[in-house]
């Protein structure tokens, strides 16, 4: 049987893969330190529902992290754990770095040291390609658009870390493909676009394609930063799952290497095309806020997946419409778990 270790395991991308994964016959593990909102919910979820082994700890203790990769020797270790927002990083940038950055240089050097044959996977960000903004921008039928990459951003472009949680989510990237070519450990790194689903407790500054949702069903107003005619290709968790095992299938040619991980121009939408959609779905006009443009906002970003389907055999199968379905009736169904965002 193999084995699985998912660190930041109670997150709501941790729930889905180890239950994904359970369910493939995997030995599961879990590893998080609960801090984030929802993640003692989604474990007590997780618990009920699969047979997995729950370790409390922190990517940035490295000791904890040495023991536990030492006892377990994980066939694949799945780093999900991760400081997830722009606005937080720029308010506290220490932590966001000792989170993402150097709590990825933790994990790498317990698998070098005490596991090297684990494969090891990291969930990585489309902020790593910055803003672009040498990329001529358009606006058509009221959202932007690239004006000249019809399939997207395609991981030859270079690399612009902005914001803390650009560079330290960068940091982490990079280091990862280079254990792959300096020490011949399985790396890969996935840039992940944005990723929405069930049991995914979204806020304002992250997750907000869930939290639109969230508010929506709460009948609690929206903030809009810019003018919502900026564009992100959203990506349904279970898809994403699926990536991760595909890159467990191709590893042997996949290692070392990044690829992008969203939905790619079939499932690109701005945030106002995202409100009227909520509108129809729910029945009721949503309230809305209006604010600044956050640092480090892209007016687009949509990632060509063409590598990862030629490479890894991947594609997503879940349109939005049918994503954003599932979503809103989950949120229905689980009112009173969303008393931690109130």
């Amino acid at each position: 049987m193999n084995s699985i270790l998912i660190t930041g395991g109670a997150g709501f991308i941790g729930v889905h893969s180890a239950q994904y994964f359970h369910n493939s016959g995997w030995a599961v593990s879990v590893l998080d330190n609960l801090s984030r909102r929802g993640t003692p919910e989604n474990l007590a979820w997780l618990q009920t529902t699969v047979p997995v082994r729950f370790i409390q700890a922190d990517v940035r203790d490295n000791d904890s992290m040495d023991r536990v990769v030492s006892e377990l020797q994980p066939d694949l270790l799945l780093h999900l754990a991760g400081q997830v927002a722009v606005t937080t990083s720029v308010t506290d940038p220490r932590t966001d770095f000792e989170i993402n950055a150097l709590g990825t240089f933790n994990m790498l050097e317990a698998i070098r040291r005490k596991s090297p044959k684990t494969f090891f996977i990291n969930a990585s960000t489309n902020k790593v390609y910055g803003r672009m903004e040498n990329l001529d921008i358009v606006e058509r039928n009221g959202r932007y658009e690239y004006a000249a990459l019809p399939g997207g951003v395609s991981e030859e472009r270079a690399l612009d870390f902005h914001s803390p949680y650009g560079c330290s989510k960068g940091t982490g990237d990079q280091y990862t493909i280079d254990y792959s070519r300096i020490y011949g450990l399985k790396t890969i790194t996935l840039r992940q676009s944005c990723i929405y689903g069930t049991r995914q407790f979204g806020i304002e500054d992250q997750g907000w394609v869930a939290w639109f949702v969230i508010a929506s069903v709460l009948g609690k107003p929206i903030t809009i930063f810019g003018d919502g005619k900026q564009v992100r290709d959203v990506l349904y968790v279970n898809d994403l799952v699926q990536a991760y095992e595909a890159a467990w299938a191709h590893r042997a040619e996949a290692s070392g290497q990044a690829f992008n991980i969203g939905g790619g121009p079939a499932s690109a939408i701005s945030l106002r095309e995202l409100i009227n959609q909520l509108e129809s779905i729910c029945g009721n006009k949503i309230p809305l806020n209006w604010s600044e443009w956050r640092p480090g906002d892209q007016p687009v970003f949509v990632c060509n997946v063409t590598k990862a389907k030629k490479v890894l055999g991947w594609r997503p199968l879940i349109g939005f419409g049918e994503g954003l379905r599932k979503l809103v009736a989950w949120a229905r169904e689980n009112k009173s778990l969303f008393k931690v965002l109130k």
